[in-house]
């Protein structure tokens, strides 16, 4: 369908009465952050991608509502040789779309491929020595030494996950997107429907079957469908949004912005809720690759320019208790989370004494290509307010607007900003996501093996090995400390503030799980 047709047709749709429209309980209709640009959850880090992605690829693990992996596909694991040795088991009765079985060699192709691009995966990868499928239903683990974590990395809920593919995908390169969306999850996708920048549709997965046992909480326990077809309909403008809310067109509303809010909750038919409360953590993230902030010290000076009280009053409003600031590197509330160095983005801002310290520092007045998503309100905000910033610093902005899919497509590009290359852009993580050092995406200084941006900081690296290897919580935390004093050093990225993002759904929609927004167990009077 052309977007024009399809767009026409959209406008006569919600001139329809919403009973008629809705054609029963059967079907939801859901706004979402963005569009899918990307449909392949591991290539890419966005978190549009990953909601897709878990609509549609089942995990071996999932989490619960404390954080703590349970079983998924699989229907447990032994462990042996002092923690050397891992058998995972897969359960009964799982398929892929295509109706061939789930064998557990789909699912070592599919660790194999995530596991050269997660952090989370590559480390895991890192501390295995063999990873095989003795039969069609164990996956099995040779450790080079004990890994507690490894069912925390399978079940990891962030991007990367560890999504499940037959193995004729999972053996495609990892830096190539998967385009074809056969997955063994409780939806199916139809790509016949999708129209870029406007529709993705989602139906029931008939054959699947969920685990006959467990809570249904975050990703975890029984994944229970009670909708035939999830449609997204990707609305850029806030105001549009609101008012298909208000009129019942829709049924949910993933990120409404601030200014919206006080209109959704006029009234009694939209709830308004904060359902992931570690939050959003904002970052600023700098392309090392490329001249200015190749300079260690151009990006020290950067920390004494960020206002994160202005960041996160553009993202959240001026009410306190809608964010958090100062932030570090890590979630705060958090066992991990510290003070430590924070004072670096505390008291008045001194831009001329900054002017000059990237001056000092040897910048020649680089270009500086900033993304900015026009279609993504938050991240636009946050644009906004970074340019505004490294300009006041003296560094030459070019402010380049976008949409959010064009911004996931260049930041990948590691060209000179005169090829096509960027400087910076600004992002948010999941607070769970950051929650540690070994699934924090953005604190990895393996140089081009890291998420995109590049960092080479050998000491961060070093500092995360010891953590990982550390004996118990309290050393952890020491070492926690020592990360985010070493992160202000090497600045691998600008930490903005944690902000609380609510969503927004129609009274008649229950059974709403906590984390992000997850697709089975809602119902719909």
């Amino acid at each position: 369908m052309k977007r024009r047709t399809f767009l026409a047709a959209s406008a006569a749709g919600l001139a329809l009465p919403a009973v008629a429209r809705a054609q029963g309980s059967r079907v939801l209709k859901f706004i979402p952050q963005a569009d899918v640009a990307v449909l392949d959850p591991i290539w890419t880090t966005a978190y549009v991608s990953r909601n897709h992605g878990f609509m549609i690829f089942d995990t071996l693990y999932g989490i619960d509502n404390q954080y703590r992996p349970q079983p998924q596909m699989v229907e447990g694991h032994t462990t042996d040789q002092d923690g050397k040795l891992w058998k995972l088991t897969l359960r009964d009765g799982l398929k892929w779309h295509d109706g061939e079985k789930v064998l557990a060699r789909d699912c070592v192709a599919s660790i194999q491929r995530w596991g050269k691009r997660d952090p989370f995966g590559q480390t895991l990868m890192q501390f295995t020595d063999e990873l095989s499928a003795p039969d069609d239903k164990t996956i099995q683990f040779r450790m080079k030494q004990p890994f507690a974590l490894l069912p925390d990395a399978l079940g990891k809920p962030g991007s990367n996950f560890c999504a499940m593919m037959p193995e004729r995908l999972a053996k495609t390169d990892p830096f190539t997107q998967v385009t074809e969306m056969t997955g063994s999850g409780p939806f199916k996708f139809k790509a016949d429907e999708r129209v870029t920048g406007s529709q993705l549709v989602y139906v029931r997965n008939a054959d699947y079957v969920p685990r006959a046992s467990g809570t249904p909480e975050w990703t975890s326990g029984p994944k229970i469908v009670n909708f035939d077809r999830v449609e997204w309909h990707v609305i850029p403008d806030p105001s549009t949004s609101a008012a298909a809310m208000q009129a019942g067109e829709f049924d949910w509303w993933e990120n409404p912005t601030i200014d919206m809010l006080p209109l959704l909750k006029r009234g009694n038919q939209i709830t308004v809720k904060v359902t992931d409360t570690t939050g959003l953590m904002a970052c600023m993230r700098l392309n090392e690759l490329n001249p200015p902030f190749d300079n260690p010290a151009i990006r020290r000076a950067l920390l004494k320019a960020v206002s994160q009280t202005d960041f996160m009053t553009a993202v959240s409003g001026t009410d306190p208790t809608m964010w958090h600031v100062p932030s570090g590197i890590f979630c705060p509330g958090t066992p991990m989370a510290t003070d430590v160095g924070l004072e670096v983005f505390t008291g008045p801002r001194d831009y001329a004494a900054v002017k000059k310290e990237i001056a000092d520092a040897g910048y020649k007045g680089e270009k500086v290509v900033l993304l900015a998503p026009t279609d993504f309100p938050i991240l636009k905000a946050m644009a906004d307010v970074g340019a505004d910033t490294m300009q006041k610093m003296g560094l030459n902005v070019d402010y380049q607007a976008m949409d959010w899919g064009t911004v996931v497509q260049r930041r990948a590009k590691q060209d000179p900003v005169d090829q096509g290359g960027w400087s910076v852009f600004h992002t948010f993580w999941a607070g769970l996501d950051q929650s540690n050092p070994v699934g924090h995406v953005f604190l990895r200084g393996n140089g081009k093996n890291s998420m995109i941006g590049w960092p080479t900081a050998p000491k961060i690296e070093e500092l995360r090995t010891q953590w990982i290897e550390a004996p118990d919580l309290d050393a952890q935390k020491k070492l926690a400390v020592e990360l985010q004093r070493q992160a202000l050093i090497d600045v691998p990225y600008v930490p903005l503030g944690q902000t609380f993002s609510p969503t927004s759904f129609n009274n008649s929609i229950t059974g709403m799980l906590n984390g992000f927004v997850i697709f089975w167990n809602v119902k719909k009077a």
